[in-house]
């Protein structure tokens, strides 16, 4: 009993979810489900700033400051995905109770993964994740890209969780335990078997986090979903994945490094540049999106390939810079309305600053640091990244990353150019804006005065490393 303790914010949302649920099938009053959803997701993230730090279920399952960290970041990108919903719900074709019970369970199985220290509390985490998500792609039944991006993902989830297990098998066969910190004292440097059993669970969590070559599903799903449930896969599965990562290959196979990091080096150049070039060609925002999340998970994984403090805390900097691009991203997307109909066409944004001035700015902003340019966020995230990089003797990873950045910069910049040189077009309606001002209008304020005071941020990400450290010699 003593252990519930420790997993207490994941029984009260699973509690308030089937509450919720079955609430839903009498009442059927959406907009206060979502709110009670909301309102959970913050009693959530209050429970998890107020638990003892400890490990529970044998070691299988930690409360520490990584997992803090994670969790809060996590929350904040479910709270926004709904608070999206809330504004698009009735034009998207998407009001349905579910929606928000759905998040809630995803939003479950990602704490599970980042909490997760023990293969098969890892596998459990990603199904519940895993399972909302194959529902929430093909939530809006009316639409066939919708429905499709459903199936893709759904049968493509269904692949790399195979390979998941495939490789678990193999870790748990080779070194006797499902226990990330068992495995690392009965370590064998020179199995082969513990080898492929890595490149397997690598390949599953590499589709999780749209890395190259598992990034297949990405543009099909980003573009075919609704907007807020696309917003939702680019920001808190992504950060849940990288978490699990990075504590399965920290945690476990820290004495082995050699082995693994090549395979990060490789996933991550192949990222960047596949993201850098296959984004130039696209006409839709959404689709373009795809590719951007693509490139900035290349760029992420240079902090795990560096194996080094300062590359781990390179990570989490770039993590919650990342969450607060996006939500403004995708709160712009859902800006993009006219007469009740969303544009998603990068040409829908011709001449964009005439007639709203101010958001178009905001917007150029946003591109900005997408791109990586001074003295934006999104310059910095990438700096810490580099320089974690060039210490950790990585140069070539390093200028690569510069590359691919530069010619990232064309299709931020393509987006800018429309809005500010080409002819307008009709102007958007003001209207659909106001229920997103709380995203939109305080992640753009922080993208642009990040330079000004970034200790917060630094400060966080060297509070939730220490766990990770304490736990390896680097």
């Amino acid at each position: 009993m003593q252990s519930l303790v420790y997993i207490l914010p994941e029984i009260f949302l699973f509690i308030v979810a089937t509450v919720l649920l079955v609430t839903g099938l009498f009442l059927k009053n959406i907009k206060l489900i979502n709110l009670l959803a909301i309102f959970s997701l913050l009693v959530a993230v209050f429970l998890i700033l107020n638990q003892p730090f400890q490990s529970a279920f044998l070691n299988s399952f930690v409360v520490d400051e990584f997992s803090l960290v994670l969790k809060v970041m996590i929350l904040i990108g479910s709270i926004a995905s709904l608070i999206m919903f809330v504004s698009s719900k009735d034009d998207l074709n998407i009001n349905i109770y579910e929606f928000p019970i759905l998040i809630i369970f995803s939003t479950i199985g990602m704490m599970v993964m980042v909490s997760a220290n023990d293969l098969l509390a890892m596998f459990i985490g990603l199904e519940l994740q895993s399972l909302s998500l194959y529902v929430l792609a093909a939530l809006n039944r009316n639409s066939l890209l919708s429905s499709e991006a459903g199936i893709k993902y759904f049968i493509l989830g269904a692949l790399s969780s195979g390979l998941l297990l495939f490789g678990i098998s193999y870790i748990y066969g080779f070194s006797g335990n499902t226990n990330f910190n068992l495995i690392a004292v009965n370590i064998n440097p020179e199995s082969l078997g513990l080898i492929i059993g890595i490149v397997f669970v690598l390949a599953g969590l590499a589709f999780k986090v749209s890395a190259v070559p598992f990034h297949m599903w990405t543009p099909d799903v980003y573009q075919g979903a609704p907007t807020p449930i696309t917003g939702f896969f680019a920001l808190a599965p992504k950060i849940a994945a990288m978490g699990l990562l990075v504590r399965f290959l920290f945690n476990s196979f820290g004495e082995i490094y050699i082995d693994w990091q090549q395979i990060i080096f490789f996933i991550s150049i192949a990222s960047m540049m596949l993201a850098a070039f296959a984004a130039i060609a696209q006409t839709n925002l959404k689709r373009l999106m795809a590719y951007s999340s693509i490139g900035h998970i290349g760029y992420a994984l240079i902090g795990v390939a560096c194996f080094t403090d300062e590359g781990l805390r390179s990570l989490l900097i770039y993590l919650m810079i990342y969450l607060i691009m996006n939500i403004a991203v995708f709160a712009f997307l859902l800006s993009l309305k006219r007469n009740d109909g969303y544009f998603e066409n990068i040409s829908d944004l011709s001449g964009m600053h005439k007639n709203h001035p101010l958001r178009t700015m905001l917007i150029a902003l946003i591109m900005f640091s997408l791109a990586g340019i001074p003295p934006l966020a999104g310059f910095f995230g990438k700096f810490y990244i580099f320089v974690a990089a060039i210490e950790s003797e990585m140069l070539f990873l390093a200028i690569i990353g510069v590359v691919a950045s530069v010619i990232s910069a064309f299709y931020y910049l393509r987006i800018v150019k429309i809005m500010y040189f080409d002819e307008p077009k009709e102007e958007f309606d003001g209207s659909s804006i106001k229920s997103l001002n709380l995203l939109y209008y305080p992640s753009s304020i922080l993208i642009i005065i990040f330079f000004i005071y970034p200790s917060p941020v630094i400060n966080i990400s060297e509070y939730a490393i220490q766990s990770i450290l304490s736990l390896i010699h680097i």
